[in-house]
């Protein structure tokens, strides 16, 4: 017998739970995209984007996930055979340096492996190692949403200013925008990559670059831009097209107005301290699961290194599979599969999962499915600790 009959939940690191709010904003018949209200909506979405990423400076929107997100960014910045450092802390570092890569960007990458967040101290070493200043920018995950670890963007930022190096920060911000606290200008990062699939709970399709007048006036000449990845009519266009070159994309932008007035009315502290609390506990559960079996555990030893939006675990083989298939059609909920920590080809591969717990996401939807895969470790007779969910709730309770 199945119980996954009901609304399903979707504990994946994106595409995220959507609202109703979103989805009905969306459903509408097609605007007129040449004058009137279309055009007013839109001119007050480029305020709100920049409260959410913290920042005074420009963004511009494309029509496109997050690696066409990385792709806006590395046109922008760079010019073929410039030098970018990539300091990769998981799969998604790793995806935005084979993109720039891709480009003709000459990528000198870092790997800090799949546990441990950037080191401020080697990005240090490895500019002072560049003193006739070929590295143009530094390239880094805030949370890369395969490993969770959550990366120190200000030390980062302190490290290039200790060399007095004139490189600039480029930071990916698609898993921990609206979801872990982020102040662009305050932390120094000049450029700043979002998508909208994720804490913006809006359907995949929309992303994100801003980047400061520093990086406006470093990057005019950089001739990797085509028109259509060109930022400058993104943000400066007195044509309504020229913020999207060409057709907006309208019902998209309708979801993201209601999106971000759910954001803002909550108030970005409050977005930050829910997901904070939602986060540990799911921390919490795995602590005492993994109390009963030591294969189960967090990826991340240091909490303070932990994204907030997802959290990365492994099971041990074939466990993490075992329980998501489980969860997915015996109780309806979706977990993320454990990506990028081994080949899809290894057997390694089904000891990892992740846990998604970003956006429009409560309470009750965080304890429900952390019940949901303790009831899949019972049945499937998988070793664990006792006392999660109630360790779960307590922390939640104290938080609430």
């Amino acid at each position: 017998m199945s119980l996954a009959h009901g609304r399903p939940y979707l504990a994946i690191p994106g595409p995220s739970a959507m609202p109703d709010r979103v989805l009905n904003a969306m459903h509408r018949a097609a605007p007129n995209i040449y004058e009137g209200a279309l055009h007013e909506m839109v001119a007050s979405l480029w305020p709100d984007l920049k409260r959410i990423a913290g920042t005074e400076h420009q963004v511009a929107l494309y029509i496109a996930n997050g690696h066409g997100a990385w792709e806006a960014a590395n046109a922008n910045l760079f010019s073929r055979g410039d030098r970018a450092l990539v300091l990769a802390t998981g799969r998604f570092g790793h995806g935005w340096a084979e993109s720039a890569r891709a480009l003709g960007v000459d990528v000198q990458l870092i790997d800090f492996g799949r546990a441990a967040p950037a080191d401020p101290a080697r990005l240090e070493e490895a500019l002072r190692a560049d003193p006739g200043h070929r590295i143009k920018a530094v390239l880094v995950t805030h949370v890369d949403t395969a490993t969770s670890i959550r990366n120190d963007v200000a030390a980062l930022r302190a490290a290039i200013d200790a060399v007095g190096h004139p490189a600039l920060l480029a930071v990916d911000c698609i898993a921990s925008l609206a979801c872990d606290e982020y102040r662009m200008d305050e932390w120094g990062a000049d450029v700043t990559v979002g998508a909208s699939q994720k804490g913006l709970m809006t359907p995949p399709g929309l992303g994100f670059v801003w980047y400061s007048d520093r990086a406006l006036e470093r990057c005019r000449a950089s001739d990797l831009r085509t028109p259509y990845w060109d930022w400058t009519p993104r943000s400066f266009g007195t044509e309504f097209w020229q913020h999207f070159c060409g057709t907006a994309p309208t019902h998209h932008l309708y979801g993201l107005r209601a999106a971000l007035d759910m954001i803002l009315d909550e108030g970005l502290p409050a977005v930050w301290a829910r997901h904070e609390a939602l986060a540990r506990a799911v921390w919490t559960a795995f602590d005492h699961w993994g109390a009963g079996n030591p294969e189960i555990a967090l990826n991340v030893a240091d909490a303070a290194c932990r994204g907030r939006s997802v959290t990365a675990a492994r099971m041990g083989a074939p466990h993490a599979t075992r329980l998501r298939e489980w969860t997915e059609t015996r109780a309806g909920v979706t977990l993320g599969i454990g990506l990028g920590m081994a080949l899809p080809s290894e057997p390694a591969y089904h000891g990892f999962l992740r846990v998604a717990h970003m956006g429009h996401v409560n309470a009750h939807m965080t304890l429900g499915a952390l019940a949901v895969m303790e009831a899949g470790l019972a049945a499937l007779e998988i070793p664990h600790g006792e006392g999660a969910l109630a360790a779960a709730a307590a922390s939640l309770g104290a938080a609430a």
